[in-house]
């Protein structure tokens, strides 16, 4: 079985609870916050979930900032890396799950495989940068409008992927 490493930022608790909630799933991933994120832990890692919720006009949480510079900087040849996010498609719905984005762009250039693009289907939002070619970059959530939907995007999400 693959060793998986789940990263998030979380603020409200939204997205730390959603990560966890996959570890379980998975059957018990190792799941860390974005602060502990290091060139080590990543290595020790064949699969990376990376999470975060969504802040102010489409943001990372805090947390990520110091931790997309170090992934943006590491050769992930060989592994497999896969993003999620939380947002609000209400009151947030012009930049819906935009942090995805820049989870994506940190990501997109270090040889790793992403996976885990989820088609737009489904989603009632405004706009969003984290959209390329009609999908999701990952596995965007709504916590606070549609959380009756979280656990069936989640297995779906998972099951979508060879971990």
């Amino acid at each position: 079985m693959a060793n998986i490493g789940i990263f998030y930022g979380s603020t409200t608790g939204m997205c730390e609870d959603v990560a966890r909630r996959m570890a379980e799933k998975l059957g018990g991933a190792n799941v860390w916050n974005a602060s502990e994120l290091d060139a080590a832990t990543v290595a020790a890692c064949d699969v990376l979930l990376l999470g975060s919720s969504t802040w102010g006009a489409g943001e990372l949480q805090d947390d990520w900032y110091g931790a997309c510079n170090t992934l943006h900087n590491l050769n992930l040849t060989g592994k497999k890396v896969a993003l999620f996010s939380v947002g609000d498609s209400v009151g947030y719905g012009d930049t819906f799950c935009g942090a995805l984005r820049a989870l994506y762009d940190a990501v997109k250039d270090t040889g790793a495989t992403l996976m885990g693009q989820v088609s737009t289907d489904g989603y009632t939002y405004d706009d969003s940068e984290a959209v390329i070619d009609g999908q999701f970059v990952g596995l965007a959530l709504d916590e606070t409008n549609e959380a009756d939907k979280t656990d069936a995007r989640i297995d779906a999400w998972l099951a979508s992927m060879e971990l």
